[in-house]
């Protein structure tokens, strides 16, 4: 559910309307809700109650300081899937021996970070990653703590862009290789092998893709156990979609209540690395329209935000509901939502039903997840501030990048040297 609601016409969150919040941080802006991510963290951390649990917010989804902060004061742990994310976990105050280190590309300066940190876990996805993290622990005097991502070649049912579990997915280990993999784990001299892990993909909106690779990663662990491979934990990943248009998400207190009546008894604490379902609907992106162009074969709303704020439209063909912050009592006509940036793809929604005016703010839904994190400087574009509403007030919680900001690392020719 959308922690955005309307008053007298007026589109609020948590107490503070989208008006006054462009009015003070300005056009485009992300504005998140304290209230609902916290909410949507509580829907898996209690489902999962009187199971050994931990859920592992994955940072790629929203990787906002005060985000990760909000989350690790209640207990979360983090999935993230680069060194700079597990530097925003430990200036959040996230604890390392909290955090699984997911991801195919891991860099030899990235591992040795992660290892000195003391994190909790690495999910390993190839076995030349498992040569090379055994190396580096050897080169430290330490230990590494592994768990391997299988892959269950297990249809999601997703956008084939956001889906990691079939066979033809870069991601994780092919399950015909486990019993392999896992051997050879086991077999190096600086690796501890604690788990087994998947993730099939993210936005996924029924439970039998997962329950079917629960089965499979279930039955495998099964015979490591049986091979003498003990294993501490199982790491089901995450993918739990939502509503963007008109879907209907999985109830996640439903399906982790049902999760923990299958595992209990397991012998292994189970994981989870959830990030869209917590923080998506906790998101809108504010915009203003610029110009009305009524005049062409279509007819367009220019607004300030762009692909360069929120690509997800561009990149995956994804839907937002864009919605006027006030409503007009005038009759709405079919418009596209554009952007200023200087490509055809800059758009935001197409054939939307809007009564406006030049000046109107708008809000694009449902961005909290994959909107600011994908951001970029594309036509030195300055990205836009970021504001959590806290119990009525409205913090800044990243500001608005300026345009010497854009080039403040860069050097003119005759400023520049050589190394």
């Amino acid at each position: 559910m959308s922690a955005f609601v309307r008053k007298d016409g007026v589109l609020f969150v948590d107490g503070v309307s989208l008006e006054r919040i462009a009015a003070e941080f300005g056009t485009p802006c992300y504005v998140y809700s304290r209230a609902s991510i916290e909410s949507a963290y509580r829907d898996f951390d209690e489902g999962l109650a009187g199971l050994d649990h931990l859920v592992c917010y994955a940072v790629k989804a929203n990787s906002n300081l005060a985000v990760l902060d909000t989350l690790q004061r209640m207990g979360a742990g983090f999935d993230i899937v680069s060194g700079g994310e597990l530097a925003r976990v430990i200036a959040a105050g996230g604890r390392a021996d909290r955090v699984i280190f997911s991801g195919v590309g891991k860099s030899e300066a990235e591992m040795r970070a992660a290892l000195a940190a003391g994190i909790r876990c690495f999910n390993v996805e190839s076995e030349p990653e498992l040569d090379r993290l055994d190396a580096i622990a050897a080169s430290m005097g330490k230990r590494a703590p592994v768990s391997l991502r299988i892959n269950p070649d297990v249809d999601a049912r997703t956008h084939p862009y956001i889906s990691t579990g079939l066979a033809g997915n870069k991601f994780g280990i092919p399950h015909a290789r486990a019993l392999e993999a896992y051997r050879r784990a086991a077999s190096l001299g600086h690796l501890d092998v604690i788990g087994v892990g998947c993730h099939i993909g993210s936005q996924i909106l029924e439970s039998a893709p997962l329950d079917e690779a629960l089965e499979r990663i279930l039955d495998l662990a099964a015979g490591l156990q049986a091979r003498g491979i003990a294993l501490h934990h199982l790491d089901l990943g995450g993918g739990f979609g939502i509503r963007y248009r008109d879907e209907t998400p999985i109830d996640v207190r439903g399906y982790c209540a049902r999760l923990a009546k299958r595992l209990s008894g397991c012998g292994m604490q189970v994981m989870l690395e959830p990030g869209r379902a917590i923080v998506g609907p906790a998101g809108a992106l504010l915009m203003r329209v610029e110009y009305l162009k009524l005049d062409k074969a279509k007819r367009f709303a220019v607004v300030d935000a762009s692909m360069s704020e929120l690509i997800r439209p561009a990149l995956y063909e994804a839907y937002h509901e864009i919605a006027p912050v006030r409503l007009r009592g005038e009759a709405a006509i079919a418009l596209d939502v554009v952007g200023p940036v200087c490509e055809s793809a800059d758009v935001l929604g197409t054939d939307r039903a809007l009564a406006l005016r030049e000046g109107d703010l708008l809000a694009a839904l449902s961005t909290g997840a994959y909107g600011m994190v994908m951001a970029s400087n594309y036509n030195s574009r300055p990205r836009p501030p970021e504001v959590l509403v806290d119990s009525g007030r409205a913090l800044l919680v990243r500001e608005r990048e300026s345009a010497a900001s854009l080039f403040a690392g860069e050097r003119r020719l005759g400023e520049a040297s050589a190394k």
